[in-house]
């Protein structure tokens, strides 16, 4: 059984910074991207920033320059490094993997955290 074991979410102030990690583990073939998206209540789940197996980069445009993603292959792990936090990126974060991976039996080619609350306010 794959597992992706989020932490690091949390309550911080306007400019402050968060660190979030996520951790794949179990029953993994392969891993190709790795990422975190953001999901706030009634609007659609959107991309945050991804990388490659490889560690090219993509981010959206609105945390350029403020996060970095950043990938350790022998552990399958991934870091989102958050700075200038604003109350705009309060929201639910949530890890994803690409690959190949057993879940319950069943091979699947992409997986979810449970997520992580992350709250920026004063």
């Amino acid at each position: 059984q794959v597992q992706l074991v989020e932490s690091g979410g949390g309550l911080v102030q306007p400019g402050g910074s968060l660190r979030l990690s996520c951790a794949l583990s179990g029953s993994i073939f392969s891993i190709n991207d790795m990422g975190w998206y953001r999901q706030a209540p009634g609007k659609q789940r959107e991309l945050v920033a991804q990388i490659t197996s490889g560690g090219r980069t993509n981010y959206a445009d609105s945390v350029k320059g403020r996060f970095t993603l950043s990938r350790d292959n022998a552990k399958n792990t991934v870091y989102l490094q958050m700075n200038s936090l604003k109350p705009e990126d309060t929201d639910v974060y949530y890890c994803h993997a690409e690959g190949l991976f057993r879940v319950g039996g069943i091979l699947v080619s992409d997986y979810w955290g449970q997520g992580t609350q992350v709250t920026v306010s004063s």
